[in-house]
């Protein structure tokens, strides 16, 4: 596309145009509609020449009318975007297809950009030429972009004890601020912003972590993390049973731990398994082992061990003949996993 021809004449008047320093004396007004789809309208603002440079902010993607009305006695009209003349009268110099001029009656002379982009941002000018001299208005377009998140952590399987940098990256004008949450029930913010540390992690920060981008332009940003805490297993409850000779006799262990726990149940020394009068249970983090047709013989201690890749802990669950006045409801003794003990033995023999 090639600039328009202008006769000689009018050339020294867009010349004038264009040299002239701005210097308001309240002869034109401009203002600014924004406009988003069909759904809102935002209020015309006006800018009067004997006032400073006035500053409109509109979203990115949105339609800008830049709006400036003349009178009658004005000879030449132009717009221009810092020192690049856009429209001369009604002869377009701009390249740029999404810019028009809107003109619904003689004396409104007014710019349309749309789709609106961040490097649409800069100083418009509607310059008049009048019979004493050119008179100017200005506008500063701002052009405000939603955040955006556009980096952020994968989901993550840590061991309980590890140090977790969390990463939140967001873009946006003005820059978003950013905000973490665990989605636990109370959901209370958290230190943090780009980058969220947590120190130590135990198992009670495991979960759905919330990072949030807000800059006020538009509906904030969310993405979400999910963090696995492992932890070994913890014998949280066990479960004894008074029973008579003949009758079924039902043991219980309920366990915690991530990876869920395995489970074995043991009599003395020797390890239980499914067989005549026993069966063994797994259901999650819970085991039962029920004996059929009890007799006196199976009076006495089981073991429940619980095991992931983390550790072992075991405790002792006791079946008794009614009368003996046994606590059933979780005294059952628990002790910690023989690693530890060796650990803790060892410890004190090296004086460590």
């Amino acid at each position: 596309m090639t600039s328009p021809y202008i006769p000689t004449e009018d050339f020294i008047d867009y010349l004038q145009i264009l040299l002239h320093v701005v210097k308001v004396d309240g002869y034109c007004i401009s203002s600014v509609t924004v406009t988003e789809g069909m759904h809102q309208r935002f209020p015309v603002r006006s800018v009067d020449m004997q006032r400073a440079t006035d500053n409109i902010t509109i979203r990115q993607g949105d339609t800008a009318i830049i709006r400036c009305y003349v009178d009658d006695k004005v000879s030449k009209v132009a717009w221009l975007n810092r020192s690049n003349i856009i429209f001369a009268g009604q002869d377009k110099w701009s390249l740029d297809p999404r810019v028009d001029l809107v003109t619904k009656g003689q004396l409104e002379y007014s710019l349309r950009i749309q789709k609106v982009d961040v490097y649409d941002e800069g100083s418009y000018t509607c310059s008049i030429q009048t019979k004493q001299q050119p008179k100017t208005s200005q506008v500063y377009l701002i052009v405000q972009v939603p955040a955006n998140i556009y980096k952020v952590s994968e989901d993550i399987i840590v061991n309980e004890g590890s140090n977790v940098t969390l990463s939140c990256l967001a873009s946006g004008r003005p820059d978003p601020a950013i905000t973490w949450r665990l989605l636990n029930p109370s959901a209370e913010p958290l230190e943090g912003e780009e980058y969220l540390d947590i120190i130590g992690i135990v198992r009670n920060q495991a979960g759905r972590y919330e990072c949030k981008a807000s800059n006020d332009v538009a509906t904030p940003d969310v993405k979400y993390v999910n963090v696995v805490v492992n932890y070994p297993p913890t014998i949280k409850k066990t479960q004894s049973s008074e029973t008579q000779v003949g009758r079924m006799g039902t043991l219980q262990c309920d366990a915690v731990a991530v990876p869920t726990p395995e489970f074995e149940w043991y009599r003395d020394e020797k390890r239980l398994i499914n067989a005549q009068g026993i069966n063994i249970q797994i259901l999650g983090t819970t085991t039962i082992l029920m004996i059929a047709n009890v007799t006196e013989e199976d009076y006495g201690n089981y073991t429940c061990v619980a095991t992931n890749r983390l550790g072992v802990q075991n405790a002792s669950v006791f079946l008794y003949r009614p009368g003996t006045g046994r606590d059933i409801n979780g005294s059952a003794c628990v002790s910690q996993s023989l690693w530890l003990l060796l650990a803790s033995f060892a410890c004190l023999f090296f004086k460590c």
